[in-house]
């Protein structure tokens, strides 16, 4: 038997529409889906640096991977989404120190897109964890 539990955490932004942050999928194995993470505080604050959108995003995965009982050591896949070329290398630097500590660094693919639902923002991340 699938059991499925929405993961909604306290400590950030609540989802701008009728969605989970997350959705934990229990069978033989554990699954964590985590919808795409935008760079905003808890407050809703959006900085301009795209390093700092970054560091919110994985902040609030780290929250959701949290509140499904799991943590990046979990992750394999993390699909991110820029706006533009020269984000990049800011995100990577990013995202590599995320995942520094990490035996296996998971998969990862990244898009440049021509824009989100608020042009404020420049990236989105979205991850799959499972254990």
């Amino acid at each position: 038997m699938v059991e499925k539990k929405g993961i909604i955490p306290k400590g950030i932004m609540k989802p701008f529409a009728n969605y989970s942050h997350g959705m934990r999928i229990d069978g033989a194995t554990s699954h964590l889906l985590i919808s795409g993470q935008l760079g905003i505080s808890r407050d809703g604050v959006i900085p301009e640096a795209v390093e700092e959108q970054a560091g919110y995003c994985f902040a609030n995965i780290e929250a959701i991977l949290h509140g499904g009982g799991m943590d990046k050591h979990d992750v394999v896949k993390i699909t991110t989404f820029v706006t533009k070329r020269k984000y990049l290398q800011p995100y990577m630097k990013i995202r590599d120190e995320w995942i520094r500590n990490l035996a296996i660094p998971p998969t990862s693919t990244l898009y440049i897109v021509s824009g989100f639902a608020r042009p404020e923002f420049k990236i989105e991340i979205e991850v799959l964890a499972m254990k």
